[in-house]
């Protein structure tokens, strides 16, 4: 096939931009966000920091405004309209999760967020290094983001060429699965969610993925991101009655002055 009409073809299916219909039986996560279930019910900001590498940073979008942690924040803002999201993408090209926890502090802890989503793996496999180096490491994370109440959702590696060609690939994915379960924390499918999309959809790689067979395009994250709220959504309202509840509870409790507790002196 000539060059010119590759290029054609290419320039067609990225004009035609499929519909992304992701359903909730597809990206439903099995842990509840209760942190941020009660931040809505309070009507309070809700703070997400999206770590990871550069299908975070946003390797292979248009632009900034395309990645997925920008599409994610105008999908939560329609899912609830009035709540204020505010979503920092603390994505560096190439990191694997050693880098991650070096700039843990400054890019987590430091933005006290209610949500972490954590993406990791990729980098790791591609590279073939050893996949049980990062549990204990994914660990320390978790466990400074527990400390301070906030929720976590990892993700899992894209489905793309240059991952699938990887024999190790299920090892990983499972591997994070796993992590998430023991240790109760949600895990957002993507690898599975972007499988669909080939198996099921029966759309070719180049709908979702550019050039270099890794990184997604402005579709690629923009269905991720739907995919991600349908799930944060879901998850945050299972705990989002007995969180009014507890609200409404609260504001019913008598207020009782500080003198009233204070022992008279004789």
């Amino acid at each position: 096939m000539p060059a010119v009409a590759t290029a054609q073809d290419a320039s067609r299916v990225s004009d035609a931009k499929p519909p992304c219909n992701p359903t909730i039986d597809q990206v439903k996560m099995t842990a509840p966000l209760k942190h941020v279930a009660q931040k809505i019910a309070l009507g309070e900001p809700v703070t997400i920091v999206a770590l990871g590498s550069s299908s975070t940073a946003g390797a292979g979008a248009t632009s900034q405004l395309n990645n997925y942690p920008n599409q994610l924040a105008l999908d939560l803002q329609q899912r609830f309209p009035g709540q204020a999201f505010t979503v920092l993408n603390r994505g560096v090209n190439g990191e694997e999760v050693p880098d991650m926890l070096k700039r843990f502090d400054s890019a987590v802890m430091a933005n006290k967020p209610d949500l972490l989503l954590w993406q990791l793996g990729t980098n790791s496999l591609i590279r073939d290094h050893n996949l049980n180096e990062p549990g204990s490491n994914i660990r320390v994370g978790l466990d400074k983001v527990r400390a301070i109440g906030a929720d976590v959702v990892l993700i899992d590696p894209q489905y793309a060429p240059k991952v699938i060609e990887k024999p190790l690939v299920g090892k990983m994915v499972e591997f994070i699965a796993s992590t998430a379960k023991q240790e109760n924390v949600a895990l957002f499918r993507r690898f599975e969610v972007m499988k669909r999309w080939v198996e099921a959809d029966n759309m070719p790689f180049t709908s979702f993925v550019i050039a270099d067979g890794l990184h997604m395009n402005d579709w690629g994250y923009q269905c991720m991101a739907k995919g991600l709220g349908m799930a944060i959504a879901e998850a945050a309202s299972r705990n989002m009655i007995s969180a009014k509840a507890s609200v409404k509870a609260s504001a019913k409790l008598p207020v009782v002055s500080a003198t009233a507790i204070v022992p008279t002196t004789r």
